[in-house]
């Protein structure tokens, strides 16, 4: 399907596509550049990777597929540097989670003869860099596809074909979309989680130990996620503001109800919104996006 795939970022994503590609012996030339000589060294000490780049222009060179899993905030210094010498119809895709201003970038800067079709793996842990790659990690997990307008459909049935080699089921949406729901079900609880833990934890509460050391088990688990890479999530934050402002302007009307039922003592209120969002886990459960003895993330071979 394709002759040579190149990665451009080879952390927790990147390395596990790496490793999956590895374990799965699906496709024979791929080529990866990271601009951490450090990176580079510990793909090629651990045999990763037998066509590693110091120079991103080589990574690139005769790539059918191009992937790029690097913070958002590089994309537009990365295409810049690559346009120039991406292979006539070559695919170049991505893996953030955040699209519609990526795609602002990718068409103003008018790249002939390229199909680009954009990707977000849903898939990750809070742990970040190469040595967190597991090649499991897109196993049964929804990797979302938006194609931009002038993509082709061929194009776009070969990249689902890609992803689900290495394990992922496909959806197709628009950027709207992906970047809508995504901001509910991943954007939302990352900002509710940040500031969860800093409301319940900070180093002037004299009580931080004994916070830390009985920590329930919604706390801890909430630190999880709040563990996750600073820098990818201030991209994320900034590229998708207006869907996330939007949310969470929702989440503090709900939580301002919550708070005028507890001033109240509004047992019924109460009850109400808690049998509200009871059902939800059997749904989440249900639709095969996690079981009843859950793993956050930690399973790993």
């Amino acid at each position: 399907m394709f002759k040579q795939i190149s990665i451009i970022g080879c952390g927790l994503i990147g390395s596990s596509i790496l490793r999956s590609i590895n374990k799965k012996k699906i496709y024979d030339k791929v080529v990866v550049f990271d601009k951490s000589k450090e990176v580079l060294s510990f793909l090629n000490k651990k045999n990763l990777a037998n066509n590693t780049c110091e120079n991103i222009n080589q990574a690139v060179h005769d790539a059918d597929l191009i992937i790029i899993a690097a913070p958002l905030s590089s994309y537009k210094e990365i295409i810049l540097s690559i346009k120039e010498n991406l292979k006539k119809n070559c695919i170049l895709t991505d893996t953030g989670s955040a699209k519609k201003e990526v795609n602002k970038i990718i068409q103003n800067l008018n790249l002939k003869n390229i199909s680009w079709i954009a990707s977000h793996p849903i898939a990750g842990t809070e742990d970040s860099g190469p040595k967190a790659g597991f090649a499991e990690l897109f196993d049964n997990r929804w990797c979302i596809l938006s194609p931009s307008e002038n993509s082709k459909k061929e194009d776009v049935i070969k990249l689902q074909k890609f992803w689900e080699s290495i394990g992922s089921k496909v959806k197709i949406m628009s950027f709207e979309e992906h970047d809508h729901i995504l901001s509910l079900t991943s954007h939302l609880p990352h900002a509710i989680a940040y500031n969860i833990v800093r409301t319940s934890i900070n180093n002037e509460n004299k009580h931080r130990k004994d916070i830390i050391q009985y920590s329930a088990g919604g706390l801890r688990d909430f630190t999880r996620i709040a563990s996750s890479e600073p820098l990818m999530w201030r991209d994320i934050f900034i590229d998708n503001s207006e869907n996330i402002l939007k949310v969470l302007d929702d989440f503090s009307t709900n939580l301002e109800e919550m708070k005028k039922a507890i001033k109240d003592k509004n047992g019924e209120k109460l009850i109400k919104i808690f049998t509200e969002t009871k059902d939800v886990r059997k749904e989440i459960i249900k639709a095969g996006q996690d079981t009843e003895k859950t793993d956050f993330g930690r399973k790993k071979n």
